[in-house]
């Protein structure tokens, strides 16, 4: 079996890589020439775990190509997948598809005259993977219709469901598969292409391509929400003296709940909960069906990522002028490069504005940072950070930073104040090693009281 894959981003890059490790002929094409001759001599645009090597070991074999040539990537596909980026359009918070419809047109061009040509000799099966509002896939079809005879092609929607960080993982271990298709021969083509988590016995959901589409929103905007409402419970937690892990331990093992996405934190970020969620209510607000949870998780976590540099300040007593910051963690979540929408643009431009100097480490994101924050000093390191800092502020919870060597951080700091926006470390081991432990949805701890230990005033 033969796929293209039309966009070499994050969801394109990785569901081709590993389309090909289940033995596919995988051809991703993109319009970046620099991009793709960079891809062809092993080096990833996008720092995800285990992909550079999946990446090799596919090129390697043989089955996994790279090319800017979108025409030669169709010939005889017998799939052809739309991974092209949908980010929220300036303005008004729709998702732009200008990319999917551009793509869209090209492979209708590619296939014009030429309605069955795939190797099985089936007409070609267009799958939309990128997240798109309800309607696209039938937009997307009536763009191919314009170019290629009726009958020549089948359009299906393929949401993914991959976390930055896990991606490899989740494609190969997925919950569930969602396949959105009206053509029995769409789904007998992409029930054969996901056939290795079939015998996995993966269930795979097929529906119609609306139901597809809006699963994925709906999918995500109920994580969103599920992380909104942890984050308003932490500070109801603060407020009256209770402890947000063990709310979250004690309702997440309710099987109907569950115990994911229950972490209290600065708010969420990243590439698909802010744009997705805003997407969804605006073709729910057009469809005189308006959500207004999500509405207002979006508001809320908003709100709250810019009340995050308020409480940092509050910590360092009411004001940073002339203060200095360390601060570990930028990216949105750990194991990966990716800054889009990080709660760190949100919480360390404005404590910079307030006359704070900003010291700060992260383990893959400090270069797209510095194009983003120029007004931060970038360190080399977690320990570089912290000398003669007035506090350390924890962002993102990299593995790397759950385990810093306690006695050298209170040795560097020159005041041992710690805000823990992931709470990641105990309250009470924090105490013992002599810091003022301050964390989201937890009593704030003072440091034990031991011979030759600094006070905080």
């Amino acid at each position: 079996m033969r796929i293209a894959m039309i966009g070499t981003g994050y969801v394109g890059l990785v569901s081709g890589a590993c389309f090909s490790e289940f033995g596919v002929t995988v051809t991703c094409v993109d319009k970046d020439a620099d991009k793709i001759e960079r891809l062809r001599r092993g080096e990833i645009p996008i720092y995800e775990p285990g992909l550079e090597q999946l990446v090799a070991n596919n090129a390697g074999a043989g089955r996994l190509g790279f090319t800017t040539d979108l025409k030669a990537a169709v010939a005889g596909a017998d799939a052809v997948f739309i991974a092209v980026g949908t980010p929220s359009r300036r303005g008004d918070g729709h998702a732009d598809l200008s990319y999917v419809f551009a793509a869209a047109a090209e492979i209708g061009e590619a296939l014009a005259g030429e309605p069955s040509r795939a190797p099985s000799g089936n007409r070609t099966v267009i799958v939309t993977k990128s997240t798109v509002p309800v309607g696209t896939g039938r937009r997307v079809e009536r763009i191919l219709q314009r170019a290629v005879p009726q009958g020549g092609f089948e359009v299906a929607s393929n949401p993914e469901f991959l976390r930055e960080g896990s991606a490899i993982q989740d494609f190969m271990r997925p919950d569930r598969v969602v396949i959105g298709t009206d053509s029995e021969h769409a789904r007998e083509l992409m029930r054969a292409l996901y056939r290795p988590l079939y015998l996995l016995e993966t269930p795979i959901v097929f529906t119609t391509i609306e139901t597809a589409e809006l699963i994925k929103y709906a999918a995500n905007a109920f994580l969103a929400t599920k992380i909104t409402f942890i984050n308003e419970v932490a500070d109801l937690c603060e407020a009256v003296g209770a402890d947000v892990q063990d709310v979250a331990r004690g309702i997440g093992l309710d099987g109907r709940i569950g115990r994911k996405f229950l972490h209290a934190g600065p708010g969420f970020g990243g590439s698909c909960f802010p744009k997705d969620c805003q997407a969804l209510v605006r073709t729910a607000s057009e469809a005189g069906a308006p959500v207004s949870i999500v509405e207002t998780v979006l508001q809320v976590n908003d709100s709250r990522k810019r009340r995050m540099a308020d409480r940092i300040a509050a910590i360092c007593g009411g004001e940073v002028s002339g203060k200095t910051l360390a601060v570990l963690g930028l990216t949105f979540k750990p194991n990966t490069d990716d800054m889009r929408d990080s709660p760190s643009l949100s919480i360390l431009p404005p404590l910079a504005a307030a006359g704070a100097t900003i010291r700060a480490f992260d383990p893959e994101g400090m270069a797209e940072a510095q194009k983003l924050m120029p007004q931060l000093t970038y360190c080399a390191d977690a320990y570089e950070t912290m000398a003669g800092a007035d506090a350390l502020v924890l962002i993102t919870e990299w593995n790397e930073f759950r385990a810093l060597d306690l006695g050298r951080v209170k040795q560097l700091l020159r005041s041992p104040v710690i805000i823990d926006l992931r709470n990641i470390y105990n309250p009470e081991e924090m105490a013992d090693a002599g810091l003022a432990y301050h964390s989201v949805g937890r009593p704030n701890v003072a440091p034990t009281e031991k011979p030759g230990l600094r006070a905080i005033a």
